[in-house]
């Protein structure tokens, strides 16, 4: 596959996705470079703002399967990976494998079980696999984790540990949308639309397994110089040197703003990585990987301030 081709295709995701999304344009492109880039997103919003939706939308542009993982406190770790189950006839233990061995995953509410059950992801999040009775089971090359989260409601949620959040590539916020978008939606939905039937949003399938992997070796081919990948390490750096942090950015946090930038550039339509790629989507990648210390955000200060700071700061390749 081609550049041309690629950025057609990853246009087409975001147009195909916009038309069920309505008013959340940011949301959506980022969500698609995620997937672009073989990532996983944690989409955080209030109740009702399509974070559900996004992920069910995505699986079925994109030609893949698809599986809902609904986190509760009683949820297990054999809920979420499977169970080896003793063949009667057979004599031997065949492995039931369970939600997560899908091409996309939708982990609602994932703050909602307890850490052992989240730590279950761990090793599929980052290795593309899950082992049970100490033999691994591959997952789908395609694997994608988008799980959710409500920003304001605290009660009988287990806050995810730092180990875990690292290994989301992108924090997605998903805001109200504008007056007008909002209107839209209801126009859509009195002229048919079904959010339990995407088909009625006329939005179709454009990609396959076969050329979602494709696109994605397009995306990890996208050049870039020196210069722009000596940026990113001087911005990620940078996290751990300000004062009001008291947690900066690991190392893999700048793989995923590059790898995050590549995308970003490939939806552009461009086969190098420029500056602009990478700030446009280091809020996204970094908001979730630092802490702030407590009188910072005594001050009202959030991790997207100082970020914002930290980009002005940094000077930027020419």
């Amino acid at each position: 596959m081609d550049l041309a081709t690629a950025n057609d295709l990853a246009g087409s995701l975001v147009r195909e996705l916009s038309g069920v999304l309505v008013g959340q344009e940011t949301v959506v492109e980022e969500a698609v470079v995620a997937l672009l880039a073989g990532g996983h997103a944690l989409l955080e919003g209030v109740p009702g703002t399509g974070k559900t939706l996004l992920g069910r939308a995505l699986a079925y542009v994109t030609g893949t399967s698809f599986k809902r993982i609904q986190f509760t406190p009683d949820l297990m770790p054999s809920d979420v990976i499977g169970v080896n189950v003793y063949d009667m006839t057979t004599k031997q233990f065949d492995f039931r494998p369970g939600p997560l061995f899908s091409d996309i995953i939708l982990a609602d509410e994932i703050n909602r079980a307890p850490a052992k059950t989240q730590s279950a992801l761990l090793e599929a999040m980052q290795e593309r696999q899950a082992t049970v009775d100490g033999k691994a089971h591959a997952l789908s090359p395609v694997f994608s984790v988008f799980a959710t989260q409500n920003p304001v409601e605290f009660e009988g949620t287990y806050p995810l540990p730092e180990a875990q959040v690292d290994r989301f590539m992108l924090k997605i916020l998903v805001d109200y949308p504008a007056e007008e978008a909002e209107s839209c939606i209801l126009d859509h939905i009195e002229e048919g639309f079904e959010p339990l039937g995407l088909g009625t949003a006329h939005i179709n399938p454009i990609l396959d397994h076969a050329r979602l992997s494709e696109l994605r070796a397009v995306v990890r081919s996208v050049h870039a110089e020196e210069m722009v990948r000596r940026y990113v390490t001087r911005v990620i750096r940078a996290t751990r040197s300000k004062p009001q942090i008291t947690l900066g950015a690991s190392p893999r946090a700048g793989v995923m703003l590059l790898l995050a930038a590549k995308a970003r550039a490939v939806l552009t339509g461009r086969d190098y990585v420029s500056p602009d790629d990478v700030k446009s989507i280091a809020l996204s990648v970094l908001r979730h990987r630092i802490l702030l210390l407590p009188e910072a955000e005594v001050e009202g200060l959030c991790p997207d301030d100082c970020l914002k700071e930290i980009l002005a700061a940094t000077e930027v390749p020419r």
